[in-house]
């Protein structure tokens, strides 16, 4: 079932949320609840979901990177990006560690629609969770899977990518693909700058 997203302005985005047990991840609803999840991120189209966007203050978050996304990008995009398709996958009460610099670049989100940004990440991390069958996981992730994981990972604290990005940079979807989609993001900067 495609569930309604919650766009920035609700409180269930800016709160933090709880942590499952390994009987509630196995149960009914919360599987019937990762289900719609994923089709409410496919449908969007999405590349992440955090419960609290859907108006579940649950620490679950669903992944998927498809292949048919990353090929509408020119492939120099998804190269500096480090951006491969990512199978989908589940994290519950994820613990997050950043391992590497800091790299930038724009950045949207469905809570946000017709917005991006700038947003400062960690190139590299590494996350323990639980996974959809309550089992332990840890998952290293470099590049675009990083992003994503640290984006919905925020969601599941009441962050928003609005709360780390670069706020000169904060501009319409429109704006972007017609002004600064082919652009190195260090020009942006420093145009946006200047």
């Amino acid at each position: 079932m495609i569930l309604k997203l919650c766009e920035a302005g609700e409180s269930v985005l800016r709160q933090p949320s709880r942590e499952l047990t390994p009987a509630e991840i196995v149960s009914t609803p919360i599987q019937e609840l990762i289900g719609s999840m994923y089709e409410t991120m496919r449908a969007a189209p999405g590349v992440g979901l955090a419960a609290p966007q859907i108006g579940v203050q649950l620490q679950i978050a669903v992944i998927e990177d498809r292949q048919d996304y990353i090929d509408k990008l020119p492939p120099e995009h998804a190269a500096v990006r480090l951006r491969s398709a990512l199978a989908p996958h589940v994290i519950i009460n994820p613990r997050l560690t950043l391992e590497s610099e800091t790299v930038e670049f724009f950045e949207g989100c469905l809570s946000l629609p017709g917005f991006t940004a700038i947003v400062p990440r960690a190139l590299a991390v590494t996350v323990d969770c639980l996974n959809e069958r309550a089992q332990p996981v840890t998952i290293q992730a470099r590049g675009w899977h990083a992003r994503i994981l640290q984006h919905e990972i925020d969601h599941l604290h009441g962050t928003l990518y609005i709360d780390r990005m670069l706020t000169r940079s904060f501009m319409g979807r429109e704006n972007f693909e017609r002004h600064w989609r082919d652009v190195p993001v260090a020009d942006v900067r420093r145009l946006l700058d200047a």
